[in-house]
């Protein structure tokens, strides 16, 4: 199942939960406020060079989906589009 990390005062991780809801898309939200989340995400963003780019800008990198294959990416929108594709 895909896993979606966020935080619910980001307004692109609310625009990511949407998406995915609408377009019918099963996932586990796992809210970085909550120590073990943090971790978690923690070590992908550590690791994970998806998040060079964003850790160079200051920015934090959620949302963040580690999709069931593994992958870890911060394009939601893919999901959505394979989803409806797939229909």
């Amino acid at each position: 199942m895909l896993i979606v990390y966020g935080a619910k005062q980001c307004p692109d991780v609310a625009a990511c939960r949407e998406d995915l809801d609408m377009a019918g898309v099963p996932y586990e939200y796992r809210d970085i406020g909550d120590i073990a989340n943090l971790k978690a995400f923690l070590k992908y963003r550590d690791t994970e060079p998806v998040f060079y780019a964003v850790k160079a800008d200051g920015k934090i990198g959620i949302p963040c989906m580690i999709a069931p294959t593994g992958e870890v990416t911060l394009e939601w929108q893919k999901f959505v589009e394979n989803d409806r594709s797939g229909r």
